[in-house]
């Protein structure tokens, strides 16, 4: 078996770059017992539960955990951050044209934040960041949206709410829960409406 048994056609004007307004008119595929494959729309999700259904949602709210900069010795590198392990370290992918040290430093977003490579393991680079403010502050404050590979443009500010669910509650999710991000706020009233719980 190879790889190349895999590859298929996907033309540009069918990836999504931006989310479907509403969000509920996204596509839905349903596999059905007795019928198959069946095309549907997320508004017709509430039609495949039951009353008194259990719905569990990921409330997870994604960070702007992607970090753009230059290695002190001049380089440019890429920090998508994948874990904040406190309020100033944190394990991150780091790409660059050479793997950075540890001991040496990184000057991160446009003000030049530093940050020290404190060590490697596997593919995870642990990270420290100067200074008294909270990693998720800064994050906020100098990160980008981590948009999926696919999608081949820089991030924007109205990213920061589209790549969010409605219900996102707590900071840390370094990518979006995607099936959550076709609910809509009609959509999860039809659902209490019927009893079913989130």
């Amino acid at each position: 078996m190879f790889a190349s048994d895999f590859d298929y056609s996907l033309p540009e004007e069918l990836i999504a770059n931006r989310p479907a307004q509403p969000r509920s008119s996204s596509r839905l595929l349903e596999l059905g017992r007795d019928v198959g494959l069946y095309d549907r729309h997320m508004t017709d999700f509430i039609d495949l539960l039951h009353d008194d259904d259990l719905l569990v949602l990921n409330d997870t709210r994604v960070i702007p955990a992607r970090l753009l900069g230059h290695k002190a010795s001049g380089g440019k590198v890429e920090v998508l951050v994948e874990r904040v392990l406190d309020t100033r370290r944190v394990l991150a992918h780091v790409r660059a044209s050479k793997s950075p040290r540890p001991g040496s430093e990184l000057l991160l977003g446009e003000t030049g934040l530093p940050v020290t490579v404190l060590g490697r393991s596997d593919d995870l680079f642990e990270l420290a960041f100067a200074g008294a403010t909270p990693v998720l502050e800064l994050l906020e404050a100098h990160g980008h949206v981590p948009l999926p590979p696919y999608i081949e443009r820089p991030d924007n500010q109205s990213d920061r709410e589209d790549y969010q669910t409605l219900y996102a509650r707590h900071p840390g999710a370094v990518a979006a829960p995607t099936a959550g991000l076709h609910f809509d706020a009609a959509l999860l009233e039809r659902l209490a409406s019927r009893n079913i719980e989130t």
